[in-house]
């Protein structure tokens, strides 16, 4: 990987010292460019000739999505973000009295809400698998507290507030087993390493494009087995999801794009397909490699800072790094690397409320490099926060 060529076609690699890629990472030129010609397109020919004369792009995005996962263009539904991937599947789902939702300590924070909600509406019950001894999902737990009233796994791959890769693969072993459906939430790991839904053996998954996909911010996108859609009911019936009968009745429209909805941002949409190609060009197993790498750099590096402690759980850990820095609050971390060039961000109880439960360690700073990033740029980034423990009163 010729990280200089990649820094070179990344315009924000010149100004700041991108540490936040768990959050948005830095787009390229290629992507940048992409998405102008697009835009220029809109304002110079208008907005529904700009998308029909850019067709092929769109569909590449269903058809990069796929490859990136695993999958077929036809499993593939586009978004506005991972939320409502995730929400378009998640409430699909008939759920009733006494049915069990099995989930993770390090459940996102807006699944867990909705998970809440639908137990608060239906009746449903929502039960927490405990960790094994790594501090990920016990699978062996995870095993036995599957019952005939179980409708759902549902697991966060990399949780948002740590660098705790889960077992997806085998929690996908034993919900097949089960005969249970379960549901990934890649967002934090679609681009930072391979996901292959045939190998975890999900059923469905939802991902971003802003994170370690590097394309922009609105785009999400979820994938749902071919032979598990008849086991789902959309939420929302419209154009674009359903086909009219010309009576009192419409069908659903064939795979995966009975989730979307007719309007979307081309414009994002052209940008993701070609983030999620450049992503697939480089390889995601030398991106894994990467990632993983300068994940461990980092952390070793935090770690040998007397005052700073990293909280990263998991047999397998990646690209994220969470601490704290003793005598001086997450946010104040944040801001005073801001002002110095860098760029990290802060985990929040809010995003975490399970593991918040069991561990009370938010909010802490969390460090995410990426592939692009330098050992140069993780050093510096420390020695920031060391003068920050040596020196916690001065701003």
């Amino acid at each position: 990987m010729d990280v200089a060529a990649l820094r070179a076609i990344t315009p924000g690699c010149k100004h700041r010292n991108h540490l936040n890629n768990a959050g948005a990472a830095l787009m390229s030129q290629p992507t940048i460019e992409a998405m102008l010609r697009q835009l220029r397109a809109e304002a110079e020919i208008g907005g529904y000739e700009a998308a029909g004369a850019a067709q092929e792009q769109i569909d590449d995005a269903y058809a990069a999505l796929a490859e990136l996962l695993g999958g077929r263009p036809g499993e593939i539904a586009l978004f506005d973000n991972a939320t409502h991937a995730w929400q378009a599947a998640f409430y699909s789902l008939r759920l009733g009295p006494g049915d069990r939702i099995l989930t993770s300590r390090s459940e996102y924070g807006s699944n867990v809400l909705a998970y809440l909600q639908v137990a608060r509406r239906t009746g449903a019950e929502v039960v927490v698998v405990p960790n094994d001894e790594y501090g990920q999902v016990d699978t062996v737990a995870l095993a036995g507290l599957i019952d005939d009233r179980t409708r759902l796994v549902g697991l966060s791959h990399v949780p948002t507030s740590g660098g705790l890769v889960n077992p997806a693969a085998e929690v996908g072993r034993v919900a097949r087993a089960a005969g249970v459906p379960y549901l990934l939430d890649a967002t934090q790991s679609a681009g930072q390493f391979p996901v292959d839904v045939r190998a975890i053996g999900c059923d469905m998954l939802c991902g971003t494009g802003r994170k370690f996909l590097r394309g922009p911010r609105g785009t999400g996108f979820l994938w749902v087995r071919d032979s598990f859609l008849d086991n789902l009911d959309p939420h929302v019936a419209e154009i674009r999801s359903a086909e009219w009968d010309g009576a009192r009745g419409f069908t659903w429209v064939p795979g995966a794009r009975r989730f979307e909805t007719w309007e979307n941002s081309y414009v994002n949409t052209i940008g993701l397909a070609v983030a999620v190609r450049q992503a697939l060009d480089l390889g995601l197993e030398e991106i894994g490699e990467r990632t993983v790498e300068l994940g461990a750099r980092m952390r070793g590096l935090l770690d040998d800072i007397p005052g700073v402690t990293t909280y990263d759980l998991g047999e397998v850990r990646c690209a994220i790094v969470t601490a704290k820095v003793q005598g001086v609050p997450a946010d104040e971390v944040v801001t005073r690397l801001a002002a110095a060039g860098v760029n990290v961000t802060a985990t929040e109880p809010l995003d975490n409320q399970f593991d918040n439960e069991f561990r009370d360690v938010h909010p802490m700073v969390r460090f995410s490099p990426h592939y692009y990033n330098t050992v140069n740029e993780l050093e510096n980034a420390a020695a920031l926060v060391a003068a920050m423990v040596r020196q916690p009163d001065v701003k």
